[in-house]
């Protein structure tokens, strides 16, 4: 068992997904050519001013609402000055002295374990341009300058990397859930450096801390949290810690696994913060604050609502909200008329159990409205979950076919007539008075000779009925 305690604080970049730059009328759509959604303003151009994106500030106050954080209905922009090639005023806006979300907290669970992350401050701020490294030259793309950011910055509460993860898990999903941002990690719109130092457990002291920055997936963060925490340890027992672990900035090789230098860490004072004079204090008037309290359902809250109303295990109303789109198909197959109960299996289990490579939902085309029909059918009996199955293979082959046609093309209809299946059943024991005999005298395994014989020769019976049918019949 380690002697070290590992102390993990984040600060994790949020792209809100609004129309248009924080500061400007430029679209903050992704992928376009370089250089192209950009304008005096977003290049820092002498003379153009910033005028703030009033949707920022509400999806600011939203993100607020859903932590039960402190929102300061005035805060101040700030100019932060550093010189790189992607920043071309020099300087970007961002909050210091005070942000628009105060201190509020996130709840998370590791090891069937609850605990409370607490969060410093949240931040609107403009995002740089993109550098671009090719050989011995670089290129700049400015398409993100002036992007709108949430800056979130945790507690330094988090003892592991597993704890990491889960916090970072948890305010992904509350982003998503409320709306205000995609939070795709591979455009870079929900990024995390992470803060991580250790210290001899029993220990209060904060000894010097790294910062691992720009990670984009929860995978790597992961191993370069873990990679570091044992540098530190490496270095602090065989007596290298002072001249090893500086206060610095370090990026993750990917390749080799391994974080290596890349800067000294800044201090604030090294930023020469000031406040903006381009712009005035924000000021949060009671419509504005009125629209920002107004959020979607958190994720624990539909938890909730999915084992109390709909009558949900927890652990598959854990499934299905770890992830927006699948709690939203879940839901439109609900609105549909599909079972809870039925939804949940031929969901999180049939559907996404055949989905392989880069399927998902949202590109496997099978439509919420197709499963629900699906699963309406196994629910009235029309087919069995057998055939359910099997028309589920053909639809991820087919994409979105027509359930009910491929019931009929593929003879899977279930035998639901009463009259038809006890005059199957009563052929099946007049043919075998024998094993009647037996079955009354004690032999209740027969039974199930019974189903298969009906099932046999009625090629499709419901067999729901087929064994009410056949308890009746047998007394």
């Amino acid at each position: 068992m380690s002697d070290f305690e590992t102390v993990i604080g984040l600060e994790v970049h949020v792209q809100l997904n609004t129309a248009t730059k924080i500061f400007c009328s430029c679209a903050t759509s992704f992928g376009e050519a370089p250089n192209t959604n950009v304008c005096p303003t977003c290049l820092g151009l002498p003379g153009a001013l910033p005028v703030l994106n009033r949707e920022v500030v509400k999806k600011a106050i939203q993100f607020g609402t859903a932590i039960n954080a402190q929102i300061n209905q005035n805060s101040i922009f700030a100019r932060k000055n550093y010189f790189y090639p992607d920043l071309p005023k020099a300087y970007q806006i961002s909050q210091f002295e005070i942000p628009i979300v105060g201190k509020g907290s996130i709840e998370i669970e590791v090891n069937n374990q609850k605990r409370n992350i607490g969060v410093t401050r949240a931040h609107m701020e403009e995002d740089a341009g993109k550098n671009i490294h090719e050989g011995d030259y670089s290129k700049v793309d400015l398409n993100r300058a002036c992007t709108p950011l949430l800056e979130i910055v945790s507690e330094p509460d988090m003892r592991n990397s597993d704890e990491a993860i889960a916090y970072l898990k948890k305010l992904h999903s509350i982003v998503r859930f409320i709306g205000i941002s995609d939070a795709n990690m591979q455009e870079g719109s929900f990024r995390c450096d992470a803060n991580v130092s250790i210290r001899p457990k029993g220990d209060e002291k904060l000894y010097t801390r790294v910062e691992i920055k720009n990670l984009n997936s929860f995978r790597f963060i992961h191993k370069a949290i873990e990679y570091e925490v044992q540098r530190q340890i490496d270095a602090w027992e065989e007596g290298k810690y002072e001249q090893e672990v500086k206060q610095e900035t370090r990026l993750f090789d990917t390749e080799k696994g391994i974080t290596r230098s890349m800067r000294g860490k800044e201090e604030s004072a090294d930023y020469r913060y000031f406040p903006d004079p381009d712009l005035l204090p924000v000021y949060i008037d009671e419509e504005l604050f009125k629209e920002g309290r107004i959020i979607a359902e958190l994720p624990d809250e539909k938890r909730a609502r999915y084992v109390n109303e709909l009558g949900i295990k927890e652990n598959d109303a854990e499934v299905l909200t770890s992830d927006l789109e699948m709690a939203t198909y879940f839901e439109e197959m609900i609105a549909q008329g599909a079972s809870a109960k039925g939804s949940v299996t031929w969901l999180s289990v049939e559907l996404l159990g055949r989905l392989k490579g880069e399927a998902t939902l949202h590109n496997c085309g099978i439509s919420s409205s197709t499963l629900s029909l699906l699963v309406k059918r196994i629910d009235e009996g029309k087919i069995s979950g057998k055939g359910g199955k099997e028309i589920l293979d053909v639809l991820i082959e087919q994409k979105d076919a027509d359930v009910d046609k491929l019931i009929q093309s593929l003879g899977l209809e279930q035998v639901n007539d009463d009259n038809a299946i006890i005059q199957i059943i009563q052929a099946v024991l007049d043919e075998n008075p024998e094993k009647i005999a037996e079955y009354k005298s004690g032999k209740d395994k027969l039974f199930g000779f019974f189903v298969g014989q009906v099932m046999k020769n009625s090629k499709g019976a419901n067999p729901t009925r087929v064994n009410e049918l056949l308890k009746e019949k047998l007394g």
